[in-house]
């Protein structure tokens, strides 16, 4: 697909449906969201119109749904706590103080696009994504306890466990209700039917349902409605004298909106098979960050969940965003008076249920299986994330990692006197036993070389051979000079064969050594995913099954029996 092509008139279907189911999805989460960060719901649906339309339009991923996100309404919420309290307490006089950090937040995102710092994400290792992301899910989940039981929350996670002992006995029924049906609908109702987005669903049903019985519990309250006023003279009256106030947590949500929209755009890549320009969606989400800043939205990110209901509903194109962005612009014209509405529990609800799916418990299924020192990391990052500081937990896991990876490389090179390239990938290197191999299986047969450890750094270099790979019925991963694997590079693996078997295509291992092959056996990738006789301690023994045309493929992976035959 050309990413230039904006109008693509033979998906405009496809676009127009996953644009809408979209913003559907994006309503109740945008509303949920503004309200977590201190601004007011109209705040959450300013930045999901605002990023939506100005990403999808300038960024380089053409699927991507943007708006506010998890991680990011954490982060803004701090900062809209601090510049509150900073200012007497007045909203309306940080507000200066906020736009410029939201401003200077997509500024630097802009900087990182054009200075091509997004290519990076990929040497992010696997523990500090899931500490991080299980960290951000849990903090969104402590935030809603106060709400679900009927009272203000406080802002800080600390606070919320010292108070809650003081409410214990002051609980709202009705609001405990109203929360519990929220997570009950958005879990029970995609059972009945995937047509209408459950969260919206909840929403509106249960909306309707604290209206008529005129419930005792906390409604959202006035909603603006109309079109947002410009913020940008705002910036004007702030203080100056201490430009670090304004630096640090602009750099933090940069960071931050640079990590969530690149994961997402991996996810997309997944998905759709294409490749986004990680630069360039750096690019259209600073934009989009500015332009959510300039009217009072808080800032976002690409928003996962809502991207894969776009794909997943037709959408293939960068209209798909700008639709979804369309659909909540007519509901903020014209439903204010019916949003306003809406119960906070039924909000709390929603936001507990988004928690619950960002929370990575595939992590945590493996955490006895991988290795000790990604367990540790992962731990660290997540309690860090949770007590400490979102962007300190990124960076003291990235430092922990490293420094636990080099220690690990040292003690293998002491042990067994390995000394290959920690991130060699000789795609194109011919090794001298495979000149045994006859035309007919050369032909069909794509051989991958791996030399030296597979290790955060390196699971990148599985989307590059996934792209690259020729049309054959065979591959063959040479992993004999792979004396460890880790769990970033478990996971990449995982991915490769996975989507290998999909296509039909067989996946034979050879030589692999002892650490990378009880860390598989651990995870059960063997024989789950690679069955045994796929693996193969001699490539020449490989070779000579494919010959003898005796190799099958897994019919429980693939889904399809395939008999390897030279004719």
């Amino acid at each position: 697909m050309n990413d230039k092509k904006i109008l693509n008139i033979s998906n405009l279907r496809g676009d127009f449906f996953g644009g809408l189911t979209a913003g559907v999805v994006a309503l109740p989460l945008a509303l949920a969201f503004g309200l977590q960060s201190g601004m007011g719901a109209i705040a959450g649906l300013y930045g999901a119109i605002a990023i939506g339309m100005i990403a999808a339009w300038f960024g380089g991923t053409p699927t991507q749904i943007s708006g506010p996100t998890g991680p990011m309404t954490v982060v803004s919420a701090v900062v809209i706590s601090t510049a509150i309290q900073a200012n007497g307490g007045s909203l309306e006089a940080a507000m200066g103080t906020i736009v410029a950090i939201f401003l200077l937040a997509g500024v630097f995102q802009i900087l990182l696009g054009v200075f091509k710092i997004g290519q990076y994400i990929r040497y992010m290792p696997y523990p500090v994504v899931s500490g991080f992301m299980s960290g951000i899910g849990v903090i969104i989940i402590v935030l809603q306890i106060f709400p679900f039981l009927g009272h203000n929350s406080p802002k800080e996670i600390l606070h919320i466990f010292s108070e809650l002992p003081s409410i214990i006995h002051d609980i709202n029924t009705a609001s405990v209700g109203l929360a519990l049906a929220t997570i009950a609908t958005i879990y029970i109702f995609p059972r009945l039917t995937k047509l209408i987005p459950s969260a919206l669903v909840a929403l509106i049903g249960l909306t309707l349902v604290s209206t008529l019985m005129q419930l005792d519990v906390k409604i959202i309250g006035d909603i603006p409605e109309g079109l947002p006023a410009l913020k940008i003279d705002t910036i004007f009256n702030i203080d100056l004298s201490n430009p670090m106030l304004l630096i640090i947590p602009a750099l933090t949500l940069a960071a931050l909106g640079t990590i969530d929209s690149l994961l997402t755009s991996i996810v997309a890549d997944n998905m759709t098979k294409t490749q986004h320009n990680s630069n360039k969606e750096l690019i259209g989400q600073g934009l989009g960050n500015i332009g959510a800043a300039m009217i009072g939205g808080i800032p976002g990110a690409g928003a996962t969940m809502r991207t894969v209901v776009n794909i997943n509903s037709g959408g293939k194109t960068r209209l798909s965003g700008v639709i979804h962005s369309f659909a909540l612009l007519i509901v903020l014209l014209g439903a204010g008076a019916y949003a306003r509405l809406i119960p906070l529990p039924v909000l709390a609800g929603i936001l507990i249920t988004v928690g619950i799916g960002i929370i990575d418990y595939k992590g945590f299924k493996h955490i006895l299986h991988v290795p000790k020192t990604d367990s540790i990391v992962m731990l660290v990052v997540l309690v860090m994330t949770v007590f400490v500081d979102l962007l300190q937990a990124v960076a003291v896991g990235m430092v922990f990692a490293s420094v636990l990876f080099m220690k690990k490389m040292s003690d293998i090179v002491e042990q067994n006197s390995v000394t290959g390239s920690v991130d060699s990938f000789s795609r194109n290197e011919v090794w001298p036993d495979e000149a045994v191999i006859s035309e007919k299986v050369r032909e069909q047969v794509y051989i991958e070389h791996f030399d030296g450890p597979i290790f955060f750094g390196f699971a990148s270099k599985f989307q590059e051979m996934l792209s690259a790979l020729p049309k054959v019925s065979v591959v063959i991963i040479r992993m004999g000079l792979v004396p460890y694997i880790d769990q970033s590079g478990i996971y990449a693996l995982e991915d490769a064969v996975i989507s290998l078997k999909k296509r039909g295509i067989i996946v034979l291992v050879t030589g692999i050594q002892v650490q990378p092959k009880d860390m598989l056996s651990n995870l059960g990738f063997i024989p789950n995913l690679i069955p045994e006789d796929h693996l193969f301690e001699d490539f020449l023994q490989c070779i000579a099954q494919l010959e003898a045309g005796v190799v099958k493929s897994d019919p429980v992976s693939s889904g399809k029996s395939i008999v390897w035959n030279l004719n």
